[in-house]
């Protein structure tokens, strides 16, 4: 499609105010130059220029059914005609909707849905319903992980963003996940990784006292720490760990629920149910912000006469309930979720593993759905990463050049550390993910020249 462009005066005049009033996350403020956009479409967004993007990030991992999504819109156009608010001790007919269709799609009794404005949001109140479900104080996260940037949730998270804000005091314990490629238990295959990961969480909980313990959070497969795929049996040992324990599983489903691995929520490939799921993101695309938990039955339970102490103005907003309804009916009648699942398997898994022959900054492959990541090395052999852990100015500069390769292509990147993460829209058509592919083919003989095959 052609893009509708206003004139281009009016792209600086976007970019002036922001870099004058808006103060943006992670960023220093002065070092950042933000591209000022003029809309989006489907798989692409474009700025005032008229340069288009194909949007390989999905934003940020949640335009599950991409860009303005003519169903999803009108869904909210007309719920804001009808009634653009209300209070959340009211039943409302759009909050109970979205609700029930989200139950239907949790794996067990995760029949309950209490909803917040994001995924950092769902983290924290997830953590609550534990704490107080078990009346312990401890919970357990992996170092490899990213739950939110809000007091629990950034003190959960293990990526380097935890670092100015770890009270070390906040009742969390950091354990080693599982990830054969860069292994901490030095395994040499997927068994061994998942048999010796298991023995490390089940010591992790013998010596901090099982008793104190009352939740294991875990991102199912893990996001924007790697898109590491969890091996056979991991979950389902995590499962019986907690089992034993009387131990809460909260597994995070912000990133890799509704379509974005193929199933409705990365759990299903595993056959695991979790007591507590955290959701936002592809719930509804983005489209008004949205996130919640899905409560087992025994949680659910604690709170039937006991108060739940914990609330938001903003939770189940008939705006973004309309947008969930709207987008799980989309996904359902346009078969969002078995596409993602083609793609993965026929098209981004076999096209991005033939990148990974001919390339050799590629050191690894990996991914499920319209979720993979691509791990660039500057050794194979060593497994030396293209850049240091946490790098920054010159030494991220390898991985700086390979981005501005992408956009300059026209693909929009989704770059982390030493990754790229392939995570464009599950509605991406099969054309569109090729074109990507295409594009990151050319990028990556930027990264390939810091290489020691460069």
């Amino acid at each position: 499609m052609t893009p509708h462009l206003p004139l281009d005066a009016d792209g600086v005049a976007v970019k002036a105010a922001d870099r004058k009033h808006v103060f943006h996350s992670w960023s220093a403020q002065e070092l950042i130059d933000p591209l000022a956009v003029a809309g989006a479409e489907g798989s692409y967004f474009w700025d005032y220029d008229g340069n288009r993007y194909l949007d390989f990030s999905s934003q940020l991992v949640n335009t599950n059914i991409g860009h303005q999504h003519p169903e999803v819109v009108a869904a909210v156009q007309e719920q804001a005609g009808r009634l653009c608010t209300l209070a959340p001790g009211f039943a409302v007919d759009v909050r109970s909707e979205a609700a029930r269709l989200i139950a239907e799609r949790t794996p067990g009794d995760l029949d309950k849905v209490f909803f917040t404005n994001g995924g950092a949001e769902a983290v924290e109140n997830a953590v609550r319903m534990a704490r107080l479900h078990t009346g312990r104080p401890k919970v357990l996260s992996a170092y490899r992980s990213y739950h939110g940037a809000t007091s629990t949730a950034i003190n959960l998270t293990g990526d380097p963003r935890r670092w100015p804000s770890d009270t070390g005091a906040a009742g969390v314990v950091h354990f080693w996940g599982p990830f054969l490629y860069r292994s901490p238990f030095h395994a040499a295959t997927e068994a061994e990784e998942c048999e010796r990961a298991l023995r490390h969480l089940q010591d992790t909980i013998a010596f901090e006292g099982p008793a104190s313990i009352a939740a294991i959070i875990l991102e199912t497969v893990p996001g924007t720490a790697g898109i590491m795929v969890p091996p056979a049996g991991y979950l389902a040992g995590v499962r019986e760990l907690c089992d034993r324990y009387g131990i809460v599983f909260i597994l995070d489903e912000v990133m890799a629920g509704f379509g974005r691995t193929g199933k409705w929520f990365a759990a299903e490939h595993w056959g695991v149910t979790p007591d507590l799921i955290t959701f936002a993101k592809g719930v509804n695309s983005g489209y008004v912000p949205l996130g919640g938990v899905a409560i087992s039955g025994a949680i659910a339970e604690t709170f039937a006469r006991r108060p739940y102490p914990g609330g938001l103005t903003y939770s189940g907003h008939p705006l973004a309930c309309a947008a969930a309804v709207a987008t799980i009916a989309t996904m359902e009648e346009e078969g969002v979720v078995e596409h993602a699942a083609h793609l993965g398997q026929d098209v981004l898994g076999p096209g991005l593993r033939a990148l990974a022959e001919r390339h050799p900054s590629v050191g690894d492959v990996r991914g499920l759905g319209t979720f993979w990541a691509l791990e660039l090395v500057r050794d194979r052999d060593t497994r030396e990463p293209l850049v240091p852990y946490n790098a920054a100015g010159a030494d991220n500069a390898p991985m700086a050049e390979f981005a501005a390769a992408c956009k300059a292509s026209g693909l929009w990147p989704f770059v982390n550390m030493n990754r790229v993460h392939v995570v464009p829209p599950c509605t991406v058509t099969e054309e569109e993910a090729k074109e990507g592919l295409a594009l990151l083919d050319e990028a990556l003989s930027v990264a390939d020249r810091h290489t020691t095959a460069g």
